[in-house]
């Protein structure tokens, strides 16, 4: 299993060994020793699985008093996965990193928690799993708008399909005074 950085810290690729024969393959997605090993002493507390069409975008999310870390990967299709630096102070803050994601790659993308998370779906479907470290709270989410010209994301879509959650998303800063600060040692306060 390799751990491979970005240009964000905190934020890895994850590329599992694929075993494959005639049969099929096989591969590890997660193996705690591994992981922490590799820089990841995280706790994962729940998986989740969604799937989502051709064009669909959803985020950029994040929760604020109970952040989340992410472990991300694609099993069926492919998305562009984007996490974007929201900790104010941080030598990265508003910096953001997009890493292609597929069922055929293998690739896990683990997005630490103080960042915002977002995917759009570049294949004609694609199913996702992800493991959080802490549990989701719909009164504690944050929703910035994908487009947010600050951010500059470089998305592979002009005119996404949002929720109107995510079409309601505020610009970052319109909601700066409420993110989390940077306490120098990678996590937020």
């Amino acid at each position: 299993m390799k751990f491979l950085t970005t240009a964000l810290p905190g934020v890895l690729i994850i590329e599992p060994d694929v075993y494959r024969d005639e049969r099929g393959f096989f591969l590890e997605n997660y193996h705690q020793k591994k992981f922490t090993d590799g820089g990841l002493p995280v706790r994962f507390v729940q998986d989740n699985h969604s799937r989502s069409k051709q064009g669909i975008l959803r985020g950029l999310h994040a929760q604020l008093k109970h952040p989340q870390g992410k472990l991300v990967r694609v099993v069926r299709g492919e998305v562009f996965d984007v996490a974007v630096d929201i900790r104010r102070g941080s030598p990265t803050y508003k910096r953001w990193v997009g890493v292609n994601l597929s069922a055929d790659n293998f690739r896990q993308c683990y997005v630490p928690p103080g960042f915002a998370h977002g995917f759009c779906v570049t294949s004609g479907e694609a199913e996702m799993e992800y493991k959080v470290t802490d549990y989701y709270d719909p009164a504690d989410e944050l929703h910035m708008i994908w487009n947010d010209p600050d951010l500059a994301i470089q998305w592979p879509v002009q005119n996404p399909l949002l929720s109107p959650k995510d079409q309601a998303g505020a610009r970052l800063k319109e909601i700066e005074h409420r993110l989390p600060v940077f306490d120098g040692s990678g996590m937020a306060i």
